[in-house]
């Protein structure tokens, strides 16, 4: 067991003067974090610890996959479109006109006008959750659903399909892979916050070395806090709760009680 994992909280409950986000500076100079920076008087540092990339189209080939032979497509992110229509512009795919597409949201959907227009397109969207991405794939059973996605995913939707007995294929078009943080003095931070188990598979890959002893750890969501006790490392601090629903609010209840 680590040695950190012994230490009672109370022991580990000691002034924070650096927090580090392991994402991308906010646009908006009135995120929840700066607010932390000034009612505090730490110094907060974000850096994206994973990063998105593309697959090439020959590796896209080795996966034997005839993107015509399918008639809808099911798009979860940004990410899964932009990957999607630069397989199929290196590949000379010309999408035809009636293929169906099934957006996890209506953000996801209205992104699409990037590549297609939206009005002469047949396209479904959910508001936010799979679950209602499945109550619009049923009423389409007959199709043949094509699912752009990448190396690391959620497995809610191939069980989905799996269990409904639908004609399904899955494309990985992009990878998650960690960020360069060699740059980075890890140790120098007091808590450092994270948002998914392969943020956490950034931090070990980097720094294989890395020792937590007084470095508090953050997560959002139970498959990141998951992933931070799996590594051996203790979770300090856990979001969301039921009076702090988002990580700078959780964030906020441990420094006040640290600091003061």
């Amino acid at each position: 067991m680590n040695e950190t994992s012994m230490q009672s909280t109370e022991d580990r409950l000691t002034k924070v003067n650096r927090l580090l986000v392991t994402q991308s500076r906010p646009a908006d100079e009135k995120s929840p974090y700066f607010d932390l920076v000034s009612k505090y008087t730490i110094q907060v540092d974000f850096r994206p610890f994973i990063q998105i990339q593309g697959v090439s189209y020959k590796d896209f080939r080795r996966q034997k996959i005839n993107i015509l032979d399918h008639t809808a497509i099911i798009f979860t992110s940004r990410n899964a479109i932009d990957h999607f229509f630069r397989i199929c512009q290196e590949g000379r795919v010309e999408v035809p006109a009636d293929m169906k597409y099934f957006c996890i949201s209506e953000q996801t959907a209205n992104y699409l006008q990037k590549y297609i227009i939206i009005r002469k397109r047949k396209i479904f969207n959910g508001t936010k959750t799979a679950t209602e991405l499945f109550d619009l794939i049923k009423k389409h059973k007959n199709e043949k659903f094509l699912f752009p996605c990448s190396n690391i995913r959620r497995n809610d939707i191939p069980e989905f399909m799996d269990t409904s007995s639908l004609h399904f294929t899955e494309a990985v078009m992009y990878e998650t892979v960690p960020t360069d943080l060699s740059d980075l003095d890890i140790q120098s931070y007091d808590i450092i916050a994270f948002f998914s188990p392969s943020g956490v598979a950034s931090l070990l890959s980097n720094f294989p070395d890395f020792k937590q002893n007084g470095t508090r750890m953050a997560a959002f969501g139970p498959t990141t806090a998951k992933a931070i006790t799996e590594a051996g490392l203790t979770l300090d601090i856990e979001a969301p709760l039921p009076n702090a629903p988002s990580m700078t609010g959780a964030l906020d209840l441990y420094i006040k009680k640290a600091n003061n």
